[in-house]
């Protein structure tokens, strides 16, 4: 591993004031104060302290979105008896929009700004309060001056009751564990913040410190987690050359069902089930999670999408190159368990052909391209509807599957000299450590052909911006694999559509039975001629394709008769299956790919 030759927070500082300039008062001093004296009822209570102004106005704004999680969510909704205070006197604050409210500042050199922020959405990304815990989402939360997002600010902290304990990435102020400091407000709006009684474990890998705050309780084993989880940051580490950062935080939100997560600079959050941690399979699926948002300090947010920062606060951040910020982190979340020993092959061939299956049987592929998946995302991938499936494709599944791709593209062309792995760390190099800036599409497509030798603009205008069917074989083949369909030879019939506990139909798929005859969401199939339906699955099995039945449903209060033609079931079934006779060069390629 690579020393650091400046420390960490002085070159982001650095490199965050290259990339984020302000626009008025260079000498002004920020502070907040949070306390949460309504605790029970799920408010904070934030006195944002703003000093050294000389300007005749000044605008407060709340951010709109939260970095890392694509999708306008209009935090200003949740703020309430806003006001502003100088001198002792009241000052008139006017709402200019949904995020931004202006003060009259001329012959004011500072102001007071009060307000509170009602928090009852415990999610990766959404603030959360109640008397057991506040976990507050900074963007979410502290509003910012408009034109100082340089600026430094200082954060003092009042617990409620008992609450002891800070988990942050933010440093403390003079030792002091309910003072924080941010450098700027990309730092700021970068660390969320764990106040409460939370289970705190540490541990070491090299010079990083890592601190593990666990909410919730659980039947977690402590020493069996900082043993896996420093072999994931040891193996990813490698993939860099470098940890970029000297401690770095997990916040974890155990709950009875939970699941996801959300990177920052130098923490993350992650939801887990408090009890699922004995289980083998979600043990597998939490260590994935680890994996996946720790990869992210470096792939998206210091190896970035070029339009990914400076963030604009107030809009949507397009990028069509979400497929590699996420996609490509999907799949090194399963790669980089098989790096590390905490999967054998089987399992990593496993997670792949899990994701295949998720794309090849999702009509959407077929209909929106994965660079447009990304650039959607703000309209569709964060708002499903009924017809998402039919008409979308996750750029984290299909752009871990273009990954794998990519990866067995380049171990094969460089006859195993390079991997999917020496092209991050070049990009990282290149563009995060020594342009100091993001990566443009073009950019990072040259970077993939530096690797493979050989021009990749028939790949992109198949797979990336286009919707041929991928060739699997093709690829697989390199490392001595192939897909078998295990439904290929079936004639299953089915309606086409997807259904919850009580019949009623969740999904249509495209050019199913029941898209083709008129079957609707909502519907609650209760009889198929004339039968009453208790096992819908169990009737359909009963029947052959080309079959025509009499489905009735209840739409709305009213019953109808639909009759429908049964079809095929297209969905495939795909497994790892290796060649026989494999080559040299295919074993050589699949040692490469697997670190076998």
């Amino acid at each position: 591993m690579k020393k650091f030759k400046l420390p960490a927070l002085v070159y982001l500082i650095l490199f965050f004031m290259n990339v984020n300039t302000g626009s008025a008062a260079g000498l002004a001093k920020i502070s907040y104060t949070v306390s949460f004296p309504e605790a029970q009822a799920h408010y904070v209570e934030v006195e944002m302290n703003i000093s050294g102004l000389a300007q005749p106005s000044l605008e407060v704004k709340m951010p709109v979105w939260a970095p890392g999680s694509y999708l306008v969510r209009e935090f200003a909704k949740n703020i309430e008896s806003l006001n502003v205070s100088a001198n002792g006197k009241a000052v008139p604050a006017l709402k200019t929009n949904k995020n931004t409210w202006k003060i009259n500042t001329a012959g004011l050199s500072a102001v007071t700004v009060k307000y509170k922020v009602y928090a009852f959405e415990l999610s990766v990304r959404t603030s959360f309060i109640d008397v057991s815990h506040a976990f507050l989402s900074t963007t979410g939360i502290f509003l910012f001056p408009k034109g100082m997002l340089n600026q430094p600010s200082t954060i003092t902290i009042k617990p409620y009751k008992d609450w002891n304990k800070v988990s942050t990435s933010l440093e403390m102020v003079k030792g002091d564990v309910f003072t924080r400091t941010a450098p700027n407000y990309d730092i700021l709006y970068d660390s969320p913040l764990e106040i409460g009684t939370q289970d705190i474990f540490d541990f070491d890998v090299a010079n990083t410190h890592y601190e593990v705050a666990m909410y919730g309780g659980g039947n977690y084993d402590k020493e069996r987690l900082k043993k896996d989880m420093a072999k994931i940051i040891e193996a990813e580490a490698a993939v860099y050359g470098e940890n970029p950062n000297k401690h770095y935080t997990f916040i974890v939100h155990n709950k009875q069902r939970n699941g996801g997560g959300l990177e920052h600079l130098s923490s993350t959050v992650l939801g887990a089930s408090r009890d699922g941690y004995t289980n083998e399979r979600i043990y597998h699926g939490f260590l994935g999670l680890v994996a996946h948002e720790h990869f992210h300090l470096w792939n998206v947010k210091r190896l970035r999408p070029i339009a990914l920062g400076p963030f604009d606060y107030d809009n949507e951040n397009y990028t069509t190159n979400l497929w590699i910020a996420e996609g490509f982190t999907a799949y090194y979340q399963n790669i980089i368990l098989r790096y590390a020993g905490l999967s054998n092959t089987e399992e990593f061939l496993g997670d792949m052909v899990s994701t295949i299956n998720t794309v090849e049987n999702q009509p959407g592929t077929k209909v929106q391209p994965l660079s447009e998946s990304s650039f959607d995302a703000w309209i569709k991938g964060y708002r499903p509807n009924e017809n998402s499936y039919n008409t979308g494709i996750s750029y984290y599944d299909k752009g871990a599957v273009v990954a794998m791709l990519l990866d067995l593209e380049i171990i094969n062309s460089s006859n195993g000299k390079y991997s999917l792995n020496d092209v991050m760390k070049y990009m990282y190099d290149t563009y995060y450590k020594g342009l100091k800036r993001g990566y443009t599409d073009a950019e990072f497509k040259a970077g993939f052909e530096k690797f493979a030798g050989k021009k990749l603009t028939d790949f992109y205008a198949k797979y990336i911006n286009g919707l041929d069917a991928v060739d699997y074989n093709k690829y697989l083949g390199y490392a001595g694999y192939k897909l078998t369909d295990e439904l290929a030879a079936g004639n299953e019939p089915t309606l086409g559509v997807y259904t919850n506990t009580r019949n009623a139909i969740t999904t249509v798929l495209r050019n199913s039975a029941g898209w083709v005859d008129g079957l609707n969401v909502g519907d609650v199939i209760t009889n198929i001629d004339d039968t009453p339906v208790t096992d819908l699955a169990a009737v359909i099995k009963g029947k052959k394709v080309g079959d025509k039945i009499m489905v009735t449903v209840n739409r709305d209060g009213q019953n109808y008769k639909i009759p429908v033609t049964l079809k095929r079931n297209d969905n495939v079934k795909y497994s790892f299956t290796e060649l026989p006779n494999a080559t040299p060069q295919q074993l050589a390629v699949r040692k490469k790919w697997l670190k076998l």
